[in-house]
Order: structure tokens, then C-alpha cells, then sequence
């Protein structure tokens, strides 16, 4: 069963990011939520999720460092997407660096979730 990993501290993200995606439930795919980034990589050492949706202002633990324990100290090849409401070049390339798949900026368009959902899973 592909997992899809939500997580932000923003419970009305949270909301709608669960529901953009839980069309993808019914094609098997679970749908995990976490808010806040200590708590997310718990779960992304449990669950292993192919798709992770995470948020870069958090408390606790930032979607930055999240991102690079993920992919440069556990190795896991989880495809991440970085979500936030800084569109700035230096974010971006933070973003590079730690390895993010793709960086979305928020407002995202719930189609382009879904549709990029999609495609990381080969639904």
C-alpha cells in the first residue's frame, strides 16, 4: 500500500491537504498526518511514505531539517515536497540543498497536489 505523508502545523493545510488527497484512498493509498517535524520523522522511520508533503515553518523541527536527515543521514528515498509561503530564490535553493524533490509555494493549486501525487505513485 503507497503512503502519503502530511505535515504541517497549520490545522487548516492539514484539512485541505487531506482532502485534496483522499480521492487517492480509494485507489489504496493511505493518507498519514503529522504537525509538526520531530513527530513526522518518527512516522517517516515507521512508515517509509514514497510521497511526503511537509511544510518549512514548524515548530519543533523545520521542514529543512527534516528534509535533510531524510535524505542525506537515513537515506531514504522518500519523494518530498516542500510546501511553503515563501517563494524567495534563497528558499529555493535551501531547498536544493537539502535535497528536496520539488518545492511548491502556498497557495498551492489542489489539482497540481493530486496530479503530482499521481505520479510519484504511478497511480
Amino acid at each position: 500500500m503507497a503512503k502519503i505523508l502530511i505535515v504541517d502545523d497549520e490545522p487548516h493545510i492539514r484539512i485541505l491537504l487531506e482532502q485534496t488527497l483522499e480521492e487517492l484512498e480509494d485507489e489504496g493509498v493511505e493518507l498519514l498526518v503529522e504537525e509538526n517535524g520531530e513527530d513526522a520523522l518518527k512516522v517517516i522511520k515507521d512508515e517509509l511514505p514514497e510521497l511526503i508533503l511537509l511544510d518549512v515553518m514548524m515548530p519543533k523541527m523545520n521542514g529543512f531539517q527534516v528534509c535533510d536527515i531524510v535524505k542525506k543521514q537515513l537515506s531514504i528515498d522518500s519523494y518530498i515536497v516542500l510546501l511553503t509561503a515563501k517563494g524567495q530564490e534563497f528558499d529555493k535553493q535551501k531547498g536544493n540543498e537539502v535535497g528536496a524533490d520539488i518545492y511548491m509555494t502556498k497557495p498551492f493549486d489542489p489539482d497540481e497536489i493530486v496530479e503530482k501525487a499521481r505520479e510519484v505513485l504511478g497511480l
